[in-house]
């Protein structure tokens, strides 16, 4: 009896701590961004946000003050990270106290329960910052009866069409404009924002990512104010030759949102941001940027957006990412 109930007590302990290891904290300090709360959520299965998250909570809580939970997809049965899995991202309660989020995931399909703090989020008009595939971050094909299917990527639904990227961040998924995997993006450093020195674009001088141009062509609920746009580049290394056979495409931009009667939002976008995206310093930047525009915040002349501990992003790829990982394992 007293070996049945130790294994019994271990077995408890073990799902008590994965539980407990669900997602990541970095509890702010110093800084400009002391008392405000970023939720970063991860959750594709192509550019690894997995990695890129939690390199940009490191630098947005140790250099800027700012408290950051980044949340997952995880295996149940495991604790697991694993973006293969697009009905489980424990932890977005945290939204109930953040005063930004960070969205990166891509056709996820979460069930009411978890998806009901995103909606509350949304309905009472906080900021949002959308990277790359959060054009099209749901999609409800196996349970197009939830009250949450008008937020899938192709949503027919009246006032949310195009889900969530349209009715939030501008635009739902179109095409790939460059050759994925074989052109990157070039963002013009020379636009009239730049000329106009918009606070956005502090210390953003030299952006040449890996991951390729979107195709944006739709425009939807309120106008967009276009930041940057990318040109594709012949190649896969920052030296290659632009594209000149192709237009150019708006890269990033910001709008407002509203969802609900007198609750207006701030929304920035990018399709840019695979992991490896960031290993340039300007692209980094500019996120680090938009969280201090999102939340009315002075913007730095020039960010210091120096990456803290080692950061070795795995090029994007379906199922590159490493597997049995825990969250713990990425602090």
């Amino acid at each position: 009896m007293k070996r049945f109930l130790f294994c019994i007590g271990i077995i408890i302990c073990w799902a008590g701590n994965t539980a407990a290891q669900q997602w990541i904290r970095y509890d702010g300090g110093t800084g400009a961004g002391r008392g405000k709360h970023i939720v970063l959520i991860s959750g594709d299965e192509e550019y690894r946000s997995e990695e890129a998250m939690p390199m940009l909570a490191k630098i947005l809580s140790q250099r800027f003050g700012f408290t950051c939970t980044v949340l997952f997809a995880i295996d149940s049965a495991t604790g697991f990270i694993d973006p293969t899995v697009l009905n489980n991202i424990p932890g977005l309660h945290h939204l109930s106290s953040a005063h930004l989020m960070m969205l990166f995931t891509r056709f996820r399909e979460l069930p009411d329960d978890q998806m009901k703090y995103i909606d509350d989020y949304l309905q009472s008009g906080k900021p949002v910052i959308g990277i790359r595939t959060a054009t099209h971050a749901f999609n409800y094909k196996n349970r197009p009866s939830s009250k949450y299917a008008k937020y899938s990527f192709r949503s027919t639904v009246k006032d949310w069409k195009n889900g969530f990227g349209g009715k939030i961040l501008g635009d739902t998924w179109v095409a790939h404009h460059g050759i994925h995997g074989k052109e990157g993006t070039r963002v013009l450093v020379n636009g009239v924002e730049q000329r106009a020195g918009n606070p956005l674009l502090h210390g953003v001088k030299n952006i040449w990512v890996p991951s390729d141009v979107y195709t944006v062509e739709r425009m939807y609920d309120t106008p967009c104010k276009v930041l940057l746009y990318g040109q594709c580049t012949s190649g896969m290394d920052s030296s290659a030759p632009v594209n000149l056979q192709k237009s150019i495409m708006p890269v990033a931009w910001t709008k407002n949102y509203s969802i609900r009667k007198g609750k207006v939002g701030k929304v920035f976008a990018t399709t840019m941001g695979s992991s490896v995206d960031f290993l340039n310093e300007d692209m980094r930047r500019l996120l680090i940027n938009a969280c201090f525009w999102a939340l009315d915040i002075d913007i730095p002349e020039k960010a210091d957006v120096t990456i803290i501990g080692d950061y070795q992003p795995t090029m994007f790829g379906f199922n590159q990412f490493v597997k049995g990982t825990r969250p713990a394992d990425k602090q």
